[in-house]
């Protein structure tokens, strides 16, 4: 077989705490921690496979590959690329779907308990030496809620969203989806409904011409003033500076987020008024990362190749997108 030139192109938005000679018996990998456009075809002229995970692939870019056959994606999104583009210059597009749904399941609820029980808050008072001098056995303010009974609704019901419904109902809570095509196991609704209902919502769609602002300022005044909102799907599925504002002025009790319509976000950014207060989460684009679950990313794109080196068709996405 052919040696062929692999190209990572941003290898530390995947973690310098890997092993990536997974990828040496393919063909001769060189490894960027990051690339910028003006290093890009420098960098990509002669690679037959290119191995990205934020590097926007779009065509300004591609046009400067000229020998590139594989693009595969570090990632279940790919929205970061031209896929069109892919497609009628006959270049495979390959993302790795479902490697990651423990881990944003885990970072979901993590987030939802943390602002739930206010942890932070009680932490720092033991910490701090507060509880220490105030003679007293227990504090209970601010007050804390348990999770049993309340209504998680889930927006986006793929691989991520079965699984934190899996968790909400192990904990007691009622189930409520909204979805683009209705599921029979889980009460289903329009957005407006959901955000109406709900006690927690949690965001796991994909980012589309759809789902983008799907929720924004009409969908977060019709929230209940203490309702949780977490985002772990895409940042730009919410209006960030409506969130923000919901925040601000009360009209949303608590806020987790790991995704953002700009990463990572600039001072301009409206998160950038909410970020000291306690009843907000943000996390850097974590959910995706445990270590396990990188590994088992390495170990699904290096599946892909092997598939298509082999004349296979796995995981490929540009065919019908």
């Amino acid at each position: 077989m052919k040696k062929l030139n692999i190209v990572i192109l941003d290898a530390a938005s995947i973690g310098d705490d890997l092993d990536y000679s997974i990828f040496d018996k393919f063909g001769n990998v060189t490894i960027y921690d990051n690339t910028t456009e003006e290093q890009f075809e420098g960098r990509a002229a002669d690679a037959h496979i290119i191995l990205q995970n934020k590097y926007k692939l779009m065509e300004k870019s591609l046009v400067k590959a000229k020998n590139l056959r594989l693009v595969c994606e570090a990632a279940t999104g790919f929205d970061n690329i031209d896929t069109k583009y892919c497609r009628e210059h006959g270049i495979a597009v390959a993302n790795v779907p479902g490697y990651s749904t423990e881990c944003v399941a885990q970072l979901t609820v993590a987030m939802v308990l943390q602002l739930i029980m206010h942890l932070p808050e009680y932490t720092s008072y033991v910490k701090s030496g507060a509880y220490t001098k105030s003679g007293i056995a227990n504090r209970l303010t601010p007050q804390f809620h348990e999770l049993y009974g309340k209504t998680w609704g889930i927006v986006g019901l793929g691989n991520i969203g079965r699984k934190v419904a899996k968790i909400a109902d192990a904990f007691g809570c009622h189930v409520i989806a909204c979805k683009r095509t209705p599921a029979e196991d889980i009460e289903c609704l329009d957005i407006d409904s959901l955000c109406e209902r709900a006690d927690i919502i949690s965001v796991h769609t994909p980012l589309n011409d759809e789902t983008r602002c799907l929720i924004g300022e009409k969908q977060l005044s019709l929230m209940k003033k203490d309702a949780i909102l977490i985002n772990v799907a895409r940042g730009a599925v919410l209006d960030e500076a409506a969130v923000a504002k919901a925040v601000l002025s009360g009209n949303i009790g608590g806020f987790g987020c790991d995704v953002y319509s700009v990463e990572p976000f600039p001072v301009s950014h409206p998160y950038n008024e909410i970020l000291s207060l306690p009843n907000v989460c943000m996390t850097p684009h974590i959910a995706w990362g445990g270590y396990e679950t990188r590994m088992r990313l390495l170990g699904e794109m290096a599946e892909n190749i092997s598939a298509f080196i082999s004349g296979h068709t796995r995981n490929r996405v540009e065919i019908n997108n």
